[in-house]
């Protein structure tokens, strides 16, 4: 023996699998974009040598990826479908079910990408965009008189971020804030909402993203990026204070 441990043998993979791929390649090669028409269920099994019940297996597959969509009447059939990122935000919560994730990990992620990505989107803002963020900003003038107002009050600053996420350029980047904006509005439990209400972090929360607005419409890429940096801190900390924690749950669409 050498010493090495032989690596594990792969699961066979089935043969609606299988084809479900070589059907993704076919539509790769040929460059065919969202509501392309696909060959129809006998072109199939001739394109690719198989039953039809493979072929039926195979793109129920490829449906239940976003991959495809079949419509029924005049003018129907299978067509290439765009997963939506609902979706593919859903998908990859699931996969993070199994793997305890943590809000320490969440903002360990946020407070790296969230200030770079304030900071790329200084001056680049249209006056729509920034007018929208400022009233997001402003939803709730004043502190939360109960605990269903706290929570609200939670969702509409994560709003603020999501909506953030959707005018960034780098697409990875957007998607992965607004994906930890998915998880932390969907999944967060606080233990300690309204008890009391914490007037200071509240306080602070609010004048960093009307700081954090007032910076974008400046074009200052440098106080973008500290204000969104401290505001990182403060909404972990509050987090914190809320004995806040993720729920054990799948996230639908």
């Amino acid at each position: 023996m050498d010493g090495t441990l032989d690596a594990a043998p792969k699961p066979r993979r089935s043969r609606p699998v299988r084809v479900a791929d070589e059907i993704k390649q076919w539509v790769v090669e040929r460059d065919l974009k969202q509501g392309d028409k696909l060959p129809n269920e006998s072109e199939m099994i001739t394109l690719f040598a198989v039953s039809k019940g493979t072929v039926r297996e195979a793109m129920r597959i490829l449906e239940a990826q976003g991959l495809i969509v079949t419509r029924t009447g005049p003018g129907g059939g299978s067509f290439v479908g765009k997963v939506s990122a609902d979706r593919a935000k859903s998908l990859l919560a699931n996969y993070f079910y199994f793997q305890d994730l943590s809000l320490a990990d969440i903002y360990q992620m946020r407070r790296v990408l969230e200030p770079e990505m304030a900071a790329s989107l200084a001056g680049h803002l249209t006056p729509a965009q920034l007018d929208e963020l400022q009233a997001l900003a402003e939803r709730y003038p004043t502190p939360a008189r109960s605990a269903d107002e706290e929570k609200e009050q939670h969702i509409a600053s994560l709003e603020f971020h999501a909506r953030l996420s959707d005018f960034s350029g780098n697409r990875l980047m957007g998607f992965v804030i607004a994906f930890m904006a998915r998880i932390l509005t969907d999944l967060t439990v606080y233990r300690r909402l309204y008890d009391p209400p914490n007037l200071q972090l509240w306080q602070r929360g609010r004048d960093h993203q009307l700081r954090l607005v007032d910076a974008l419409r400046r074009g200052d890429a440098d106080a973008a990026r500290a204000t969104m940096a401290s505001h990182m801190e403060g909404a972990e900390a509050m987090m914190v204070a809320q004995e806040a924690q993720l729920a054990k749950r799948f996230m639908g669409e």
